[in-house]
């Protein structure tokens, strides 16, 4: 039989964090190293678009008939891109922390109604869906920003929770300086995307798919 058979056929949705190619020396990128894995060959689809928010999804999704084989997994980070256009707004001023904690709470909410219908477009698929938190490690990031990425980070792994849904959390696969490219620090770096690759390909190799629950995955073992 052939060995193509074998292989799970692996679909990156979302944005940069997948499609990292500008950012990285060329076969250095998340779709090559995810289909390089040592013993654990995949078949990699990138529909992934760098600059893509959660409202880009669907156009994502309808590519999926356009695959030349069906896909065994759909593994999605979107929402980065999202809370980086609140960034602005998250520098105003407020009266006190109470009047902030209440914007992000209108913030939270809008993305949560946004991610709920992202993940429900992907899971009307039939196809199994992982989805990717959003990593606060970057270079020169504020810790008050990184403390207002949590609420969202928040939306992700609750709405997994009750989906049951597994969950790639980038947090913990992307928590050095060098896993962010130099370029630009927003974007995984070569070192940063091997580590993504061997994640992701853990969590495909070891989910049991027979009874859905939600496990976090972070870093491969090495």
């Amino acid at each position: 039989m052939n060995k193509e058979a074998h292989m799970a056929h692996i679909v990156l949705l979302g944005d940069s964090i997948f499609d990292n190619a500008p950012y990285v020396p060329p076969g250095t990128e998340v779709q090559a190293r995810l289909r390089a894995l040592p013993r654990r060959p995949h078949r990699v689809s990138l529909l992934a678009r760098d600059g893509s928010v959660m409202a880009d999804m669907a156009a994502q999704v309808a590519r999926l008939r356009e695959l030349p084989v069906p896909a065994d997994w759909l593994v999605v980070s979107c929402g980065g891109n999202d809370v980086l256009g609140l960034v602005g707004a998250m520098h105003g001023p407020v009266g006190t922390v109470l009047e902030a904690a209440d914007l992000l709470a209108q913030w939270q909410a809008g993305f949560r109604q946004a991610y709920r219908d992202m993940l429900d477009l992907l899971l009307a698929q039939g196809i199994p869906v992982a989805v990717a938190t959003i990593y606060d490690a970057v270079p020169g990031l504020s810790a008050g920003l990184r403390t207002a990425l949590a609420p969202f980070n928040d939306v992700i792994l609750r709405e997994a929770v009750l989906r049951a849904l597994p969950v790639l959390d980038l947090r913990v696969v992307c928590s050095e300086p060098g896993d962010y490219a130099s370029c630009s620090p927003i974007e995984p770096s070569e070192q940063g995307g091997n580590k993504i690759a061997a994640a992701i390909g853990e969590l495909v190799h070891a989910h049991p798919l027979s009874a859905p629950r939600t496990r976090v995955y972070g870093a491969a073992p090495r």
